[in-house]
Formats: structure tokens, sequence, C-alpha cells
């Protein structure tokens, strides 16, 4: 039997930008032990073997951040607090509950759309 792969990889936006760029950041002051949050939170409950936590670079969304990705089910969670992760880990990591009112706005974060899609409506 081989090793299991997790049942849930969380990717946590950690862009960092300078002051006076065009683009916030989802890593403030305020929000800089967010990651670590997540991790411990994970190994705290048990599930750190289960869940994959990913230090990420930008995920684009830097107007709604801090924010974090979770596959499967291409979930993308904004406005990250300490709270808003840890109720993320209960109801949607353990419970198989999204999060809804965490949840980005669908004008940010619409369904996907495939590579040959995209090639189409740019006239590939």
């Amino acid at each position: 039997m081989g090793v299991p792969q997790p049942a849930f990889y969380i990717f946590k936006c950690e862009q960092s930008a300078p002051p006076g760029m065009p683009k916030p950041s989802c890593v403030t002051p305020e929000s800089q032990d967010l990651l670590q949050h997540l991790m411990m939170t994970l190994m705290q409950k048990g599930i750190i073997g289960t869940v994959q936590p990913i230090r990420s670079s930008c995920l684009n969304r830097c107007n709604a951040g801090p924010v974090m990705l979770v596959e499967p089910g291409h979930v993308m969670y904004a406005g990250l607090t300490k709270e808003k992760i840890t109720e993320i880990i209960d109801r949607h990591i353990i419970g198989g509950e999204v999060v809804e009112e965490y949840v980005i706005a669908a004008e940010l974060w619409d369904a996907p759309i495939t590579p040959e899609a995209m090639m189409k409506q740019m006239g590939r």
C-alpha cells in the first residue's frame, strides 16, 4: 500500500508588495501570521497529514485579500482572519460544508474557463 495523498490542498497567498505598489498585499503586518495559524490549527486538530497547506505567491485576487484556495472544489476564501480560518477548517475541511459567507464574491471568481475556450475568445 502506498502513502495516501492529502484529501485537501490549501493554497494560502503569501504575496507581499512594497509600500506604494498599485496592488495590495495578502501579507500585511496585521495578516502576516495567518499561514502559521492555518498550519498550527491543522496540527492541533491532528489532520495535518491529510490536509496540505501550501505557501503560494499571488493568486490574482489582491483586492479581496488575504485569500486562500481550497482544492478540491476550487473554493476561494477572501478577507481572511484567524477566526475565519479556524471556522473554515471546522466547517469545510472537517465538516464538508463550504463556508459560503467567506467565499470570494462571484464577480471576482467566476466559473473556470478552459484553455481551449480562452483561445477561441481570443480568435486563435
